[in-house]
């Protein structure tokens, strides 16, 4: 197990404030274990309280009623402040409400995880408007997996970045099962279940499309067209449902193409990116014949871990991958497996070059060699991923 600090240090500044920290993320990415962490920084063991709402000895404390109950019982008669921690909380029915009261009646610091991002920000917002704050736990980073496993890029490349993978890391066969299980859950119990999907054959079709075309841009429509052409209707109202539920259940990100220019949003052909690789890489197979894709998947998580809010670029009819926003910074981004001749270079820097500001431009691919030119860095992507830039 390693510190995952990044997150720690986010949520440091609002431990002890009067504000429910909401920590959100796919399946199994860790946010139990960065709990249990945030217990040991606060170190009161002897006014804390956890529940894993998963567990089947807590099954009784799924009722909203009950579980408020409970908890007063054991902090209600203490003047101190006591510290709460309940993972996966929306197990629980009528949790909103009960959370509410906690934090109106009571001493207390919250801290709650969840899978599903409307479950958590949307419906929790309406109870408590303005009184959380909401973060995103991804997958382990190139870092973190170098730190855990002492395994280099190509591994990462393969495995992907969910922690548990370090568990079975010297059996891969293990490792897909394992990745497999996850999507399955994810699947059924964050989106079908979530949702009261019947078609889950529709369901499942519809990510792998998703998971086919990863970092390619498409929409709604010609995922309709696609089905249209197997002999099976399917509404783009339908396709658009289930994205938006892969989405909220952290499966999927999507990222709209953007004017560099004239800063409009293109409603069409936007793209979708896994949360993690290793999850593609199982359902699809190892194949690394996409291999431009899985490396692009890879760094659009990386610039989303590192808190940057990502758009594709448009500029003159040509394409930027990503263009990346934080505070007063902008990055901008080319991604490409390898650059074997100068056309290639041409349309990589090219595109890069079209954009007159002065902000950092850097082309990311598999080269051995520094090709960078004209103002523009060209980084190999192991560097892109351990490096702040």
């Amino acid at each position: 197990m390693i510190r995952r600090d990044r997150y720690i240090e986010q949520i440091a500044p609002f431990i002890g404030k009067d504000i429910i920290k909401v920590i959100t993320g796919i399946r199994r990415s860790g946010k139990s274990v960065l709990l249990k962490m945030l217990m040991e920084d606060i170190d009161t063991p002897s006014k804390s309280i956890y529940i894993n709402f998963e567990s089947r000895k807590n099954i009784k404390l799924r009722i909203g009623d009950v579980l408020y109950e409970e908890i007063s019982n054991r902090i209600s008669v203490d003047e101190t402040k006591w510290y709460l921690f309940f993972d996966e909380i929306q197990e629980v029915d009528g949790w909103e409400e009960v959370i509410n009261s906690f934090r109106v009646d009571f001493d207390v610091d919250i801290y709650i995880t969840g899978s599903n991002a409307k479950l958590l920000a949307g419906e929790l917002a309406t109870v408590i408007s303005g009184r959380y704050v909401q973060f995103v736990i991804y997958p382990l980073s190139y870092v973190e997996f170098n730190q855990l496993n002492g395994r280099g890029f190509d591994d990462y490349l393969r495995l992907g970045g969910m922690p548990f993978v370090s568990e079975l890391i010297h059996d891969e066969s293990a490792v897909e099962l394992y990745l497999e299980d996850i999507y399955n859950s994810v699947i059924l119990k964050d989106v079908v279940k979530r949702y009261n999907i019947r078609d889950v054959d529709l369901l499942d079709r519809i990510i792998t499309y998703a998971f086919d075309n990863v970092g390619q841009p498409f929409s709604a429509t010609s995922i309709s067209k696609y089905f249209k052409s197997e002999n099976r209707k399917v509404s783009t109202d339908t396709v658009l449902n289930y994205l938006r539920f892969c989405q909220e259940a952290y499966l999927l990100y999507q990222v709209k193409r953007k004017d560099i220019r004239g800063k409009k949003i293109f409603e069409l052909s936007e793209k979708y990116y896994i949360a993690d690789h290793g999850l593609r890489m199982a359902i699809l197979g190892r194949s690394m014949a996409d291999i431009g894709q899985v490396l692009e998947n890879i760094v659009c998580i990386e610039l989303l871990r590192r808190g940057y809010d990502v758009t594709i670029g448009a500029i003159d009819g040509y394409e930027i991958d990503f263009v990346c926003k934080k505070s007063d910074e902008t990055v901008y981004i080319q991604v490409t497996y390898l650059m074997p001749d100068k056309e290639t270079q041409e349309r990589e820097f090219g595109n890069l070059l079209r954009i007159k500001d002065n902000f950092p431009k850097f082309v990311v691919s598999m080269d051995g060699v520094n090709m960078s030119q004209k103002g523009i860095k060209h980084l190999h992507i192991e560097e892109f991923l351990k490096n702040e830039w």
